[in-house]
């Protein structure tokens, strides 16, 4: 597994140990997953005005969102013996850091979330229809107990 890791916004770096939070993630998403074999991801720390165009610009929404991850077209060639590209998440401070405030979460923890949900996107999960949202809620439930964060999806 490589992790590529861009730092765009430099509020992330409030976030004390965020590229050991970002591999720890990645890696147990891969491995909740049961995902094998030699991988790469490339992660974009980022603010909200960056990824509302991104968002504008691939999902037509003009608005800032908290996770955007693009896989990588399965028929894109690889050379042989290189890992395989599973593609790009890109991350937006400004909304993760609000959610967390007003989900009373910290941001260590919402940062972990969003990347392990970005990384199942990457992997073929979505939450379009009601069973797929449970099915990928529930894979994600289990990956951040190993990691000891709540459950995010817990109702109370």
């Amino acid at each position: 597994m490589t992790v590529s890791i861009e730092v765009e916004d430099e509020s992330w770096l409030a976030l004390a140990g965020l590229e050991a939070l970002a591999r720890t993630a990645v890696a147990a998403a891969l491995a909740g997953a049961e995902e094998e074999g030699a991988c790469e991801i490339a992660l974009l720390f980022t603010d909200d005005a960056s990824i509302a165009e991104i968002n504008a610009e691939w999902r037509g929404k003009d608005k800032p969102t908290n996770v955007l991850s693009f896989p990588t077209p399965d028929d894109m060639p690889l050379p042989e013996g290189e890992p395989y590209p599973l593609g790009d998440i890109v991350l937006a401070h400004g909304v993760i850091t609000r959610e967390a405030e007003e989900q009373g979460k910290t941001l260590q923890d919402h940062t972990t979330h969003l990347i392990v949900h970005g990384v199942l996107h990457l992997l073929g999960y979505d939450h379009e229809s009601d069973g797929e949202a449970e099915e990928m809620e529930r894979l994600e439930a289990d990956i951040l107990k190993g990691l000891g964060i709540s459950d995010p999806y817990e109702r109370h």
